[in-house]
């Protein structure tokens, strides 16, 4: 589970959302994405599925500048860029409570929730909502988009990739079962 050390008075718990972990060819094992973190200082490394969710304690308190640092460490250790994306339980609490959309999904179809940087532009937003369809439907809030998918991901001719290109941001895309689980386990 990665290196164990103490949290101090001021350490903090974060998650590390990543992107292009384990995607479009690029496979890092867990244990090495692990030691990458470690290198950083950051204690109590831990992994979460392998799809690019990292927790860690740090003393940092500036957190866009610790994603920059992690991000620009993980292009020279790993040989490509990886767009990363720092929540805190108590902000990944509220993410995940967020009603995005007044009825729950059912069927074959999923919630998603795009991680960003940074919140998106009005028109960038705008651009967004253009792509709403009957089975697409989108919902902007802080630095996190909510995408309903009605039916199966595959079959959607939306994606994250588009979502990208759309808001002129780096994403990364989670299911809100992942979500939860990533929250019911290392949440605090």
């Amino acid at each position: 589970m990665g290196a164990k050390a103490r949290r101090t008075p001021t350490s903090s718990r974060q998650i590390a959302f990543l992107r292009a972990i384990n995607v479009g060819g690029h496979v890092v094992k867990m244990d090495r994405l692990r030691e990458v973190f470690g290198e950083l200082g950051l204690a109590n490394v831990q992994t979460f599925i392998a799809s690019g969710n990292v927790m860690f304690d740090t003393d940092e308190r500036d957190m866009a500048a610790l994603e920059q640092r992690i991000a620009t460490h993980l292009e020279r250790r790993l040989g490509y860029p990886v767009a990363t994306f720092i929540r805190s339980p108590a902000e990944l609490a509220a993410i995940a409570a967020h009603t995005a959309f007044p009825s729950p999904v059912d069927g074959t179809g999923g919630l998603y929730i795009g991680f960003l940087g940074a919140r998106p532009a009005a028109e960038a937003e705008a651009a967004l909502m253009a792509f709403r369809s009957e089975a697409d439907d989108f919902h902007v809030h802080g630095r996190e988009v909510y995408w309903l998918c009605r039916t199966r991901f595959g079959d959607s001719r939306f994606s994250g990739g588009r979502l990208e290109k759309c808001l002129g941001l780096p994403a990364t895309m989670r299911n809100i079962t992942s979500v939860q689980r990533l929250l019911a386990q290392h949440g605090g």
